[in-house]
């Protein structure tokens, strides 16, 4: 039998003004009551995983959902500001709609080339790659042969997926992450991850 490191990759709960398409960001949004009962649903389906590690990005909605994940176990909760969402730096907090009729030029080019499109004073996909990446690797050599939480956000989860599967940020869209969903992935000693649940 190989070795690996299985990390149970999980979105954040809903939060409030998720009804309408917006750019959150790092914008400190709060979880909605559907968003905490997402993380205690998880907490009851994965109650017997023995997980000896919890890292989450820094931000409330998945401090909070790790805090629910862990809340029977005695694990020791690190949060890493690696793991943020993608900064969308001035577009921060403002919905699709808006930018549209705001900013209609520099919301064509996002839509036509959104790995490379930076938002004035944010990110893109590649900045999201080049911090993402190097932190769940780190996160895997600490914990050779574990099984770990890894609490993160629709990009970031799917950077680290689509790295795993050996694809390119521009497959992004390709890979749905719903509000507090479950991703297990398999990194095996030989350096071939194996994805066995996507958005679950």
């Amino acid at each position: 039998m190989k070795s690996k490191t299985r990390i149970y990759l999980v979105r954040h709960g809903e939060v409030a003004g998720s009804e309408v398409f917006r750019y959150n960001g790092q914008t400190d949004v709060p979880l909605t009551p559907k968003g905490f009962e997402q993380y205690h649903l998880l907490a009851e389906r994965l109650k017997d995983v023995a997980v000896s590690a919890c890292y989450t990005s820094d931000l409330t909605r998945c401090v909070q959902g790790a805090e629910i994940l862990c809340g029977q176990r005695e694990i020791l909760i690190q949060s890493r500001r690696e793991l943020r969402e993608l900064s969308f730096g001035e577009w921060e907090g403002m919905a699709w709609t808006e930018l549209a009729e705001r900013f209609p030029e520099a919301w064509k080019n996002r839509m036509k080339s959104f790995v490379e499109f930076r938002a004035p004073g944010g990110e893109n996909l590649l900045d999201l790659r080049d911090r993402v990446v190097p932190a769940i690797r780190e996160i895997i050599a600490c914990h050779p042969g574990e099984e770990v939480f890894v609490v993160g956000h629709g990009g970031v989860n799917r950077i680290i997926l689509l790295d795993a599967l050996g694809a390119t940020p521009s497959s992004m869209f390709r890979i749905e992450q719903d509000y507090g969903c479950l991703n297990i992935i398999d990194y095996y000693a030989d350096g071939n991850p194996v994805v066995k649940l996507l958005n679950g």
